[in-house]
């Protein structure tokens, strides 16, 4: 089965690992700082706090956001469950905005109408590694007294009108899940512009846990003394994963390059198949493609899914409505409420796209998609 995405991991890479495994470290060590400071070169100098996963870094990016029962979180429902979810789980309710019919990026007009006088956050979605409109966004979330969160889990290496993903919003999270433009196996970050609030993202990753001299209640208790100020949980990333990110950092320009050459193979090849939308870039973004979400029309999606698949091509979806899950729907959430998100689910299907891929390999999905649709 071809996959709709995969890690790349070559020599240096294990190397790296292996070497930081016959060392001293294999959880918090020198790697750990190490590979925040070389994220930073990717976030235009924005500090960094590194996690165990995504989920991880947007639970802690709601936390060191100070979100608590009775805030309000408003996000686009084009997204992984885990956007809304860790925001409920810090007491917020989620608010849905719809997106934008071309991006399927957080919509700047939806979420102004969504504020309300108890907005706390912001929450955008690079869909795809197309970041979302970051000046518009800003605009709201200025007006609403709130801060602006980008969860570019699927866009490291993406730029807005120049400026680096990780520098737009006040808070942003990555995730280096293995299908994502790097790895660390599992893994993630949070990126902040204010150092009190990066610094509350560090403590909340470390089950809140103070060892600083000048910051104990009680200095004077002895050595093996800690605190804990405020409650957090453990979202530590292991030395050993930090080793794989630091390596994976030096070819995620080569990464983001391949991918934008099988999004313009893709691009050319697909032009004339009847019955499929081609995904858009705007002038004034440089994004790194993590997914090549195409429209299959005139309700034919599952029809192709199951083709492609029984071709032994791993298509996939990306993503269900949040709303729609279970959980949401008990929680009162009805279809219907944000219509462009919920067209753009059903037509929606993510083709293979990663490093890797051949052109061999891109060859086959497009003719599988040229018999199905031609």
């Amino acid at each position: 089965m071809l996959p709709y995405g995969r890690q790349s991991i070559d020599d240096d890479d294990i190397a790296a690992v292996v070497e930081t495994l016959r060392g001293d470290w294999l959880t918090i060590g020198p790697q750990v700082a190490a590979f925040e400071k070389d994220l930073e070169a990717w976030t235009d100098g924005v500090g960094v706090a590194v996690v165990s996963n995504g989920t991880a870094a947007l639970h802690t990016a709601y936390a060191a956001a100070g979100i608590r029962p009775g805030d309000e979180v408003v996000t686009s429902p084009m997204t992984f469950v885990a956007t809304a979810s860790t925001a409920i789980a810090q007491g917020a309710t989620v608010v849905f905005a719809d997106t934008e019919d071309d991006t399927a990026n957080l919509d700047p007009a939806a979420a102004q109408a969504a504020v309300t006088g108890r907005t706390k956050v912001i929450a955008a979605i690079d869909y795809a590694g197309h970041p979302a409109e970051y000046d518009e966004l800003r605009k709201v979330a200025d007006n609403a007294g709130a801060l602006l969160l980008a969860d570019a889990a699927h866009a490291i290496g993406s730029t807005y009108r120049g400026r680096a993903v990780g520098s737009l919003a006040d808070l942003t999270t990555f995730s280096f899940f293995p299908t994502k433009n790097l790895t660390t196996a599992e893994g993630g970050a949070v990126a902040a512009l204010d150092p009190v609030i990066l610094d509350r993202a560090r403590k909340f990753r470390s089950i809140g846990m103070v060892r600083e001299q000048d910051r104990l209640r009680h200095p004077d208790v002895g050595g093996w003394h800690q605190e804990v100020h405020e409650f957090g949980l453990n979202y530590r990333l292991p030395d050993v994963l930090c080793a794989l990110g630091r390596s994976q950092l030096k070819r995620l320009g080569g990464f983001k390059s391949r991918r934008t050459e099988l999004v313009a193979r893709y691009h050319e090849l697909l032009a004339d198949v009847p019955g499929l939308r081609l995904p858009v870039q705007r002038a004034w973004v440089d994004p790194a493609w993590h997914l090549y979400p195409v429209r299959v029309l005139d309700g034919r999606r599952r029809e192709v899914f199951d083709r492609m698949r029984a071709a032994g091509i791993g298509v996939q979806v990306n993503y269900i409505p949040v709303y729609w899950h279970p959980v949401f729907e008990d929680l009162g959430y009805r279809r219907g409420m944000c219509p462009n998100a919920e067209r753009f689910y059903a037509e929606e299907l993510s083709l293979p796209l990663f490093p890797a891929l051949t052109d061999a390999d891109q060859d086959r999905v497009v003719a599988a998609l040229h018999e199905i649709l031609g």
